[in-house]
């Protein structure tokens, strides 16, 4: 499967805390509703109980989530912290439950069914995989397989006139593919578009079809094109031949891919941009908002380095208040960019914007170096994983910590080869780190760890452009990270069930409503 910058690494621009548990959520909402074709009026939503969500799906905002995408909001909708309310106030009952899910295979698969205003339902089997990455599994009981980046189609019929349908089809839509399955007297047929079919066909043509007709929209955009790399070896090639960065090459890879000019592509990192740098700048302010366990110091710590009041203090401490206000917006709820998740979605934004301010850089400029870190990004989501509920911390702020030192290294014009070892040596240092929140809340370590991922992001490129030769390269680097996350008991992976999550202070701590 192809992987985006925008679609996998570089956001979504979401509502805190975890785009795991928060963002993922919402988007598995948002496709159930739109599968649904209508407004839901009765849910049911079933996490495994020996998953991560049955864990930390209240403390982490995935009930809220679900809801606000089943709603077909968007997550930044400020009605979000009242919207069980708004919920009922709609006619929905959606229930949560924590069960055995028969045949689960990941912490966070989770059973769908709903129940729209006709009377019509539907039942899907999803599961959040890292960086607000979703993949579904099943649609009533039909095993399929989509990522929501197309336009899903499928077509419920009683066996016994299936035969017709698929006439029908040949007939009408004679330049399409689709598949057939059958099963205990129904049969589902299933198409796949990169256009909306309503558009394309007619909403008429489709509704005229015989039997139940079903279409999701996409939750990304759409893959127009193919990837110009797949691994670091190859994109380091692909720089070396045609002479540019490494966030050059991150820019070209991804307007082919999904069909944007430069101009498109370059402008919706600049958004995106926009929103980490807004973060950071609530995060630094009085008002940061509410977290749930601790009480925001980002806005201390910056201007105690400002006065010199500080032991050391520097441009890597900057880096790390501003990477700390970001992830005090987002453990408050707040609007951010995940980068490449929720609970590492500090790291950047206390890199780049340090990197505009003190560096003097455009807007653009750092919109290049993004595409640097997003590049590194994408290598870690086409051979791993961005989710601490499979492979640890080191997946989430390890990564985010590598992203960084390749946004230093192109914004201070060092080749692409600087900035993937620096990269590598980024996630060396932080291999076989453990995810254990405490409380299930994306603070305790989780600040702390972003800071340090930050101002590390400068030392490695340091080390790198002065000198160390890195002698494991980026893709062995990646494929060694994931597979010692993987080694991982399930306490140590975002189940608040190890480390200091179960130290005596930890578990006497009380935990803020938000």
């Amino acid at each position: 499967m192809c992987k985006s910058i925008f679609n996998e690494v570089l956001g979504p621009v979401m509502r805190g805390p975890s785009s795991s548990h928060t963002a993922a959520s919402w988007r598995m909402g948002l496709y159930a509703r739109s599968l649904l074709g209508e407004p839901v009026a009765e849910g049911r939503i079933s996490f495994d109980s020996a998953g991560s969500y049955g864990e930390v799906y209240a403390q982490q905002g995935s009930d809220k989530a679900f809801l606000t995408g089943l709603l077909d909001w968007d997550i930044s909708d400020e009605r979000f912290f009242s919207v069980y309310s708004h919920a009922k106030q709609a006619g929905m009952d959606v229930t949560f439950e924590v069960i055995s899910l028969e045949g689960a295979e990941h912490p966070n698969d989770v059973d769908l069914w709903f129940r729209g205003i006709s009377g019509r339902e539907i039942l899907l089997r999803g599961r959040s995989i890292g960086g607000g990455a979703v993949e579904f599994l099943s649609f009533n009981g039909f095993p399929y397989h989509s990522w929501g980046k197309e336009y899903d189609l499928f077509l419920e019929i009683n066996s016994k006139n299936a035969g017709d349908l698929e006439k029908t089809l040949q007939e009408r839509f004679s330049s399409l593919s689709w598949t057939r399955q059958d099963k205990e007297g129904k049969s589902l047929f299933s198409l796949v578009f990169t256009e909306d079919p309503g558009q394309l066909y007619g909403a008429r043509a489709l509704e005229s079809l015989p039997g139940t007709v079903y279409v999701a929209s996409p939750l990304f955009y759409p893959l127009r094109g193919e990837p110009l790399f797949s691994s670091a070896r190859e994109m380091l090639a692909f720089a070396e031949k045609e002479g540019c960065s490494l966030g050059e090459a991150g820019l070209r890879y991804e307007a082919l891919l999904l069909g944007l000019s430069r101009e498109e592509a370059l402008e919706e990192m600049v958004r995106r941009y926009r929103v980490m740098r807004r973060a950071t700048e609530v995060g630094l302010s009085e008002d940061p908002g509410q977290m749930r366990l601790l009480s925001p110091s980002a806005g201390k710590i910056y201007t105690r380095e400002a006065e010199g009041s500080l032991p050391l203090g520097g441009i890597l401490t900057r880096a790390a208040a501003r990477s700390m206000a970001a992830l005090h917006v987002n453990s408050a709820m707040g609007v951010v960019c995940a980068a490449p998740t929720g609970g590492a979605a500090g790291v950047i934004p206390g890199v780049a914007v340090t990197l505009e301010e003190e560096w003097h850089l455009s807007e653009e400029a750092v919109a290049k170096a993004l595409f640097a870190a997003g590049a590194v990004g994408l290598i870690v989501s086409i051979r791993a994983t961005f989710a601490a509920e499979v492979a640890g911390c080191q997946a989430e702020i390890g990564v985010a910590g590598a992203m960084g030192a390749a946004l230093v290294a192109e914004a201070a014009g060092c080749q692409a080869e600087i900035a993937c070892n620096a990269a590598a040596v980024a996630l060396q240092n932080t291999m076989g780190s453990i995810c254990d929140p405490v409380k299930g809340c994306v603070e305790i370590p989780c600040h702390t760890r972003n800071a340090l991922a930050a101002s590390s992001a400068f030392l490695n490129v340091d080390l790198v452009a002065g000198g160390y030769v890195n002698p494991i390269p980026l893709d062995e680097t990646v494929d060694a990270s994931y597979a010692s996350g993987k080694m991982l008991p399930p306490e140590l992976r975002c189940t608040a069930k190890g480390g200091i999550a179960v130290c005596p202070s930890a578990l006497a701590m009380k935990v803020v409503s938000i």
